[in-house]
C-alpha cells in the first residue's frame, strides 16, 4: 500500500506552519504600526499637557502677585503671599478640561515638594532630570515606568509613563521644577481594543489560507495520481489511457505533453507490432515454399531429375528471396540505431552515372531508358557510401514499377546549400490515396501487388531512414498512369 497519506500530512503540516509565518508575520507587523502609532500619539500628549500646564502655572503665578499687591504687601511677604496663593489654587486650576490625562507636581530650588496633585514618585532618574531642567533652564524628559510594546498581543497593553520635567520661576525670582507625569491610558484601551478582532482576524486568515492551500494541494496529489495510473497503465502496457486535460495551466501542459508521449509510445508500439506480424509474414512465405519443396524433393525427387531439378531452383529463389529480406530487415535496423555517417569529398554526379549503368544492366530484359545527369561535376561532403544507397534504392524503385520501354530520368541540381537529386520514372504511378503510406515499413499498395511487382516493402522505408539519418527529406509527387518522381534534398556541406 502506497503512503500517500503520509505525503497528505506533510503538506498538511507545511501549510500550516506557512499560514502561520504569513499570518503571523502580517498580525504582528500591524500590532507593532499601531503600537508604535500609540506612543507617538502618547508623547505628543505628553507634550500638550505640559505646554498647557506650564501656561497654567504661570497665570496662577500672576493671580498670586496681583493678590498680594491688592493687599498692600510687598518685599518678602508679597512673595510668601504669592507663593501660597499658588499653592493653594494650583489644584484648581490644574483640573481644567483636557489636563484630567496627567498627574503634576511642583517643586523649589532644593526638589522639595510644594504641591503635588497625586503621590510624586521620585527615582535617581527623575532626580537626575528635575536638576538637569533647573541647570539648564530648558524641559527634560524621563522614564516613570517602561512599558512592554510586545504586551499588549497577548495581555493588557502597558506604553509606560512618561515625566516631562519644566523649569519654572516662582514669585521672588525663586527656581522651581513643574513635573507632569503623562500615563497613556486612551492609547492603551486602543492597543487592547484592536487585539481581539486581530487575533480572530489572523486565525480566520490562517485557515481560509490553510484550507485554499489543501484544496490546491488535492488537486495536485489528484494529477499526480492520474500521472501514477497513466504510467501504470502504459507498464501494463495499455496505451490507450490518456490524462484529463483542463485549462491552460502548467499542469495541463504537462498533461498534453505526456498525453502526447503516450501517443507517440502507442503509435511505436502499434508500429512494431505490426513489424514483427509483417516481417512474420514475409518470411513465412519463402520458408513455406522451402519446406513445400523438400517435401516433393523427399517424395519424388530421386525418381524424377526434372522434379528434383525443379524443387532445387524454387529453394535456390526462395533462400535467395528469404537472405534479401533479411538483409533488408538488417538495413532497417542499422538506420533505426542510428548511422554512423563519414564526411568525405566527392563529386555526386559521377557516382549518379555508375548506379545507373549498374541499374540498367540488371534491369536490360526491359529496355528501359536510363537518362542521367549532365556531365559537369557537383562536388559535396557527407558519406559517398550512403549516398550510393539512396540512388540505388531510387533507381531500383523507379526501374521496378517502370513498363519495358519506359523511362527513367535522374537530374542533380545544387539550391543554396543543398543538394537535390530528382528521379523521374514513366510508370503506373502512385494512388493518391497511398502516398500518405509508401514510406511505411512493409506497405505495398494494392496496384503494385495486382502488378505482381516483387519485393517487400521495405526500401522507400530504408531510404527514409538514410535520408533523415543524414539532415535530409524527400518529397514524392505522383500521377497515376503518368509516373512520379521522388525528390531527396541532402545538405551540400562545408566543400
Amino acid at each position: 500500500m502506497r503512503p500517500r497519506s503520509s505525503l497528505r500530512a506533510t503538506l498538511l503540516l507545511v501549510s500550516i506552519l506557512f499560514a502561520m509565518l504569513v499570518v503571523g508575520g502580517i498580525a504582528l507587523t500591524t500590532y507593532v504600526i499601531v503600537s508604535d502609532g500609540m506612543q507617538v500619539v502618547a508623547v505628543d500628549t505628553s507634550r500638550r499637557l505640559a505646554s498647557t500646564a506650564d501656561a497654567v502655572l504661570l497665570d496662577v503665578i500672576d493671580a498670586g502677585e496681583r493678590e498680594a499687591a491688592a493687599q498692600g504687601l510687598s518685599g518678602t511677604a508679597a512673595e510668601k503671599a504669592a507663593r501660597n496663593y499658588v499653592v493653594s489654587n494650583l489644584a484648581n486650576a490644574m483640573s481644567r478640561p483636557g489636563m484630567s490625562e496627567g498627574a503634576y507636581a511642583l517643586y523649589d530650588t532644593n526638589l522639595k515638594v510644594l504641591w503635588s496633585s497625586s503621590v510624586p514618585s521620585s527615582t535617581a532618574e527623575q532626580a537626575a532630570g528635575r536638576r538637569t531642567a533647573l541647570s539648564s533652564g530648558m524641559p527634560t524628559r524621563s522614564i516613570g515606568q517602561k512599558g512592554d510594546m510586545v504586551s499588549g498581543l497577548l495581555v493588557s497593553a502597558h506604553l509606560g509613563t512618561t515625566i516631562v520635567h519644566t523649569p519654572v520661576i516662582l514669585p521672588g525670582d525663586v527656581h522651581g521644577v513643574l513635573d507632569i507625569t503623562h500615563t497613556p491610558v486612551s492609547e492603551e484601551r486602543v492597543i487592547d481594543a484592536i487585539r481581539r478582532p486581530m487575533a480572530v482576524l489572523a486565525v480566520t486568515a490562517m485557515l481560509i489560507m490553510v484550507l485554499l492551500m489543501q484544496t490546491s494541494m488535492v488537486w495536485v496529489l489528484g494529477l499526480v495520481d492520474n500521472l501514477r495510473k497513466a504510467a501504470d497503465s502504459i507498464d501494463a502496457g495499455r496505451l490507450d489511457e490518456r490524462l484529463p486535460v483542463a485549462g491552460n495551466s502548467e499542469i495541463a501542459d504537462l498533461a498534453r505533453s505526456l498525453n502526447h508521449l503516450i501517443e507517440r509510445l502507442q503509435r511505436r508500439s502499434e508500429a512494431q507490432s505490426r513489424f514483427v506480424a509483417d516481417a512474420s509474414h514475409e518470411l513465412a512465405t519463402p520458408v513455406a515454399g522451402i519446406r513445400g519443396y523438400t517435401s516433393i524433393l523427399r517424395a519424388w525427387g530421386a525418381d524424377d531429375p526434372k522434379v528434383r531439378d525443379e524443387a532445387v531452383d524454387a529453394i535456390d529463389r526462395e533462400s535467395r528471396r528469404m537472405a534479401r529480406l533479411t538483409a533488408d530487415l538488417l538495413n532497417l535496423l542499422h538506420a533505426d540505431q542510428g548511422l554512423v555517417l563519414r564526411s568525405d569529398r566527392f563529386d555526386l554526379n559521377p557516382l549518379v552515372r555508375e548506379r545507373i549503368a549498374a541499374t540498367a544492366s540488371r534491369w536490360i530484359d526491359k529496355g528501359i531508358d536510363f537518362e542521367g545527369p549532365e556531365e559537369d561535376s557537383l562536388l559535396m561532403m557527407g558519406d559517398p557510401d550512403r549516398v550510393e544507397d539512396i540512388i540505388s534504392i531510387l533507381l531500383d524503385n523507379a526501374a521496378k514499377y517502370t513498363p519495358a520501354l519506359g523511362t527513367v530520368a535522374v537530374a542533380t541540381r545544387r539550391k543554396r546549400d543543398n543538394v537535390l537529386i530528382e528521379v523521374r520514372d514513366s510508370g503506373q504511378g502512385i494512388p493518391a490515396e497511398d502516398l500518405p503510406r509508401i514510406f511505411d515499413r512493409f506497405f505495398r499498395s494494392d496496384a503494385s501487388r495486382a502488378a505482381g511487382e516483387g519485393g517487400f516493402g521495405l526500401g522507400l522505408a530504408i531510404l527514409r531512414s538514410i535520408v533523415e539519418g543524414m539532415g535530409g527529406d524527400i518529397h514524392v509527387s505522383s500521377a497515376v498512369g503518368e509516373g512520379t518522381t521522388f525528390t531527396v534534398r541532402l545538405p551540400k556541406g562545408r566543400i
